[in-house]
């Protein structure tokens, strides 16, 4: 389907809306140029989804085998980069339902959920309240991310989209398949069990 067979559908311009055009149209040879603009990034994504650096290459290669295969029922009424995200977390998901690694049972994070929310709001350090992006720039990097790796997989997607891949939470929304307001207590819980991890480094730190 061209763009052009429905005048009414918003069409996303984005910047690889000419590139992926052109790979869809007669020049498939550029989807070389489309794995080389995103191959890093996604296996940093994939890094923190997966506990090596095997499994993140080979959750990338799945990926793009993936995007190569419906590249062609690409619509263009979102980011190409959205959809392409969109393709990994789902690939994501299913390589770890197939992997023996999987956990048997998911962590509860439910101790990790205020009662009172306007109470543990001021029952909050200084530290937590740092923004995860600024604490991935500096020497707690690795601790963050063993953290994140620790918690489950629907957790993690959510804080790694949003926090580490500067996803909206619509955008994240629509990555995962959920609502904004799943996306939301998904991420505030994943927070609180990241704060809570990372708690004994800081509190260590301050004495």
């Amino acid at each position: 389907m061209t763009t052009a067979t429905n005048p009414n559908r918003k069409i996303i311009k984005d910047k690889d809306f000419e590139l992926v055009q052109a790979i869809n149209t007669d020049q498939p040879e550029l989807f070389h140029d489309l794995v080389k603009r995103y191959e890093q990034k996604l296996y940093n994504f994939s890094l923190r989804m997966c506990r090596n650096p095997s499994d993140a290459e080979d959750l990338v290669q799945e990926t793009f085998l993936n995007v190569f295969r419906y590249l062609k029922d690409f619509r263009y009424e979102t980011k190409f980069k959205n959809w392409l995200y969109r393709i990994a977390a789902s690939t994501c998901i299913k390589k770890r339902r197939r992997s023996k690694f999987a956990p048997e049972r998911e962590l509860s994070l439910e101790d990790f959920i205020p009662k009172d929310e306007a109470e543990a709001q001021q029952q909050v350090p200084d530290w937590a309240l740092m923004p995860l992006e600024k604490l991935l720039n500096e020497e707690l990097a690795n601790i963050i991310h063993q953290a994140i790796l620790s918690l489950p997989d629907k957790y993690r997607l959510v804080i790694v989209l949003r926090d580490v891949e500067g996803f909206s939470t619509a955008e994240t929304a629509h990555i995962l398949n959920l609502s904004p307001s799943n996306v939301k207590v998904r991420l505030h819980r994943a927070r609180l069990f990241l704060r809570e991890k990372l708690k004994g480094y800081f509190e260590h730190g301050e004495r």
